[in-house]
């Protein structure tokens, strides 16, 4: 497919997913702060779980709860739901645009698994399929009426399935690839448990049927859920900006602090919401894994890498040679290589003045991480690695005059 084209179904679809990830993150966020936030009062009508009072745009708002459903069900009621349907399909989209179509700058890495672009399509695919049915079961399973063991079990479950994406895809798809499936397993709460369990219990009112209070503590579990995976899945999703994440060596192990992260982040403003006290304990914790993510991402990429500091320095066009054969067909006034139609970020290494300058960019995706060049497309090697080191422990001296 035409790069131009590509290139703007890639902004067209990401528009949309940006989009439709803030409408859905933004109700969701602000409908578990109004359920914590319920307060019973006298004199309200009966079914009612409690009121919150609240101010917004020059306007007092009085919400109420009702905790099964009113007496008489209103003439429109409004459901939400299409918000997350729109974030997966076009994130989903997304995915296809960029992981798919270029699957063999962005999805595989054959220095971690030689694969053809089919392939690792269709193990994406069905890294998404498989590991939902199986949270399904989990949670439909005896483990699912415990939550804390349910939580444990889960959370070693997105573990595990992080260190297999590791081990099948580049970094940066890996990371892409656990987003989508904690996507994928949130939209599917709304669309498989939530929204339906809802209509049943629409349809059991307006029949004169009393609701089975079972849908109602299911669709909760679910909505839980997704109340405590969202921070991760968002940091996920924009991951592939921070090459010193997924393109190092632990990178899975950064995954699984940041799935930890999250919950605890969220339990700090869930009880604020609720009404008992800051958890102040929470940023303490938070702040200790995001140092343990700082330094795990310094341990260089998956073969380490070694520029001795005091090390005599390479010539300057032992690194030109490097750079230009593995970076400039992508880097260049003019991308020469296939799906690429500008040098991405604008960078651009195709003559001595630019790399010197570009010094520090070279470091972070190319000797610190192995995010360049994507997929190690161009084989870049390891002592050429070493080479790039070299140099910049010396200071990055520029091109001899």
């Amino acid at each position: 497919m035409d790069a131009v084209l590509v290139e703007w179904l890639s902004m067209i679809v990401r528009w949309l997913h940006v989009v439709a990830g803030i409408a859905w993150i933004g109700s969701s966020f602000y409908f578990i702060a109004l359920d914590l936030s319920l307060r019973q009062r006298p004199g309200l009508p009966q079914g009612v779980q409690g009121e919150a009072w609240q101010v917004h745009g020059g306007g007092f708002y009085n919400l109420v709860k009702y905790l099964v459903a009113p007496a008489r069900m209103p003439d429109e009621l409004t459901w939400f739901k299409w918000e997350a349907y729109t974030t997966w399909l076009s994130g989903f989209a997304l995915l296809a645009v960029v992981y798919y179509l270029g699957a063999e700058l962005f999805l595989i890495d054959r220095t971690v698994m030689d694969l053809t672009p089919a392939a690792a399509i269709a193990l994406s695919v069905g890294g998404l399929l498989v590991p939902w049915l199986i949270y399904e079961a989990l949670c439909r399973s005896p483990l699912g009426r415990d939550p804390t063991v349910l939580a444990l079990v889960g959370y070693g479950f997105l573990v595990a399935a992080t260190w297999a994406f590791t081990e099948m895809f580049s970094g940066r798809a890996a990371f892409v690839q656990i987003g989508a499936l904690i996507g994928t397993m949130m939209v599917a709460n709304v669309f498989v448990v939530i929204i339906p369990n809802q209509k049943t219990t629409v349809a059991d009112l307006l029949a004169g049927r009393t609701p089975d209070p079972a849908l109602g503590a299911q669709a909760k579990q679910r909505s839980v859920h997704n109340n405590y995976l969202t921070l991760p899945v968002v940091l996920l999703m924009i991951s592939n900006h921070y090459p010193l994440l997924f393109a190092t060596r632990w990178n899975w192990v950064i995954v699984a602090i940041l799935l930890a992260l999250g919950p605890v982040i969220r339990h700090f403003f869930n009880a604020r919401h609720a009404g008992r006290g800051s958890p102040w304990w929470t940023w303490g914790v938070a702040a200790l894994g995001l140092v343990a993510i700082g330094w795990l991402s310094a341990a260089g990429p998956r073969e380490p890498v070694t520029g001795a500091a005091g090390a005599p320095a390479p010539s300057f066009a032992a690194v030109e040679e490097i750079v230009v054969s593995r970076c400039s067909m992508c880097h260049g006034d003019y991308a020469a290589w296939t799906g690429i139609a500008t040098a991405p970020k604008g960078v651009k290494l195709d003559t001595p003045e630019r790399i010197h300058r570009h010094a520090r960019q070279i470091e972070v995706t190319a000797v610190r991480s192995a995010a360049m060049p994507p997929g190690n497309v161009t084989e870049m090697a390891g002592d050429e690695r070493a080479v790039l080191a070299a140099w910049l422990a010396a200071g990055a001296p520029g091109p001899e005059r």
